[in-house]
């Protein structure tokens, strides 16, 4: 089959690789008919994310048709349309029963390695190194789902893919973000990053009763999009002080919560402390750029909530935790739990109360894929969200 795959920092190929095949009876094999890019990938093709070995199969949002299921599958028949979380959890473990699903106890094979860098394994996640699993992922044309019972959902006669595809990450994690930001209704809420994850979390914070929303980036066409369709106010740090803007806009309060949809790779000329990150990436004495959280930390209100849906991968440097500490602060972040929040967003897209679609911009083939990871990357011809069809 046709795959994108990984082979050193920059190099995302279009490859023929094996299909894939049951290994194990909860498996289900999928005929992948839509799947995207994610801002997360870019930590990939960018090097930051260690145990990738070459040839990898990339990708985590994944939909598709099944195709082929295992001897003890009972949820899906063959012809089915699923949708496929991006992490990969049991169901019957301590975490899945409490519903934390990114934190499944039994998904990843290579949980004594994650253990030795993080203290414990989070879930396998398809398609995002060797430290959680080693699965390869769905940027290809077809893909094995294990316990395929737990994670993906069907989707409802007559909808198209590209109304459900989301709601294997972005649209989710959108979600939660704003949910772990604990707003209460009226609240004015400030977010970090106008890619795909922030234009959903945007749209969560007005479902979850924010009465202002205030948006951050400076590429222009997310700008536009946060505004046009997300009906945020916008901030472009690239010509305003965000501090001093965010204390202007809320009488010297600060926002109610702060929402860091950024992450690992915030923009290396923002600032002199991200362009310092960005040197010692670049000589291997550090891997993250945190300066949004370094931000966040400073403008949101005393007592507020900081939510971090960004993905960061090993330590951060010069965190103001004394500034966290006197303020009163409360974190909450995460991978998502995915599998928590597929039912409750479907039947927001069915109502029509949204249609995620809106921030696809650019609609391709696997053959196209390399060259749209370094569009997107370079943010590039209004790139904000690639989805690929693999059989056309």
């Amino acid at each position: 089959m046709k795959a994108l795959t990984w082979h050193g920092k920059g190099d995302i190929r279009c490859d023929q690789v094996a299909d894939p095949a049951i290994e194990k009876d909860r498996d289900i094999i999928i005929k992948v008919t839509c799947c995207a890019i994610c801002g997360s990938d870019l930590h990939l093709m960018d090097g930051y994310m260690p145990t990738m070995k070459s040839g990898d199969v990339l990708g985590h949002e994944t939909m598709g048709e099944v195709v082929e299921v295992g001897r003890a599958h009972t949820k899906f028949k063959k012809g089915d349309r699923v949708v496929v979380p991006f992490n990969i959890s049991c169901g019957e473990c301590w975490f899945c029963r409490n519903g934390l699903f990114s934190l499944c106890d039994r998904s990843n094979p290579n949980a004594e390695q994650a253990a030795k860098v993080m203290g414990q394994s989070p879930a396998g996640l398809f398609g995002y190194s060797h430290l959680v699993g080693g699965y390869w992922g769905g940027q290809a044309e077809y893909l094995r789902v294990p316990f395929a019972d737990v994670g993906p959902i069907k989707v409802p006669d007559g909808m198209d893919d590209e109304q459900v595809l989301f709601l294997s990450d972005i649209f989710p994690t959108g979600y939660m973000a704003a949910e772990n930001a604990g707003i209460q209704e009226g609240d004015t809420v400030a977010i970090w990053g106008c890619g795909p994850v922030g234009q959903f979390a945007i749209l969560s914070a007005w479902m979850l009763g924010a009465g202002r929303v205030i948006a951050i980036d400076k590429v222009p066409e997310r700008l536009a999009m946060a505004r046009d369709y997300g009906k945020a106010e916008t901030l472009d740090f690239s010509n305003s002080d965000i501090y001093d803007a965010l204390m202007a806009m809320t009488d010297g309060r600060g926002p109610d919560s702060c929402i860091d949809c950024v992450g690992t790779e915030a923009d290396a000329t923002a600032t002199s402390d991200s362009m310092l990150d960005k040197a010692k990436a670049t000589v291997y004495l550090g891997t993250d750029r945190p300066h949004v959280l370094r931000e966040a930390i400073y403008c949101c209100r005393k007592g507020g909530t900081i939510s971090v849906p960004g993905v960061y991968i090993g330590l951060v440097d010069h965190i103001p935790f004394g500034a966290a500490m006197n303020k009163g602060l409360t974190f909450r972040m995460g991978q998502t739990h995915t599998q928590r929040y597929l039912e409750p967003l479907l039947q927001k897209v069915l109502s029509g109360e949204i249609d995620p679609s809106f921030v696809i911009t650019h609609r391709a083939g696997l053959e196209e894929g390399p060259a749209l990871y370094k569009t997107f990357r370079d943010k590039q011809d209004g790139c904000i969200k690639v989805v690929m069809r693999p059989h056309g």
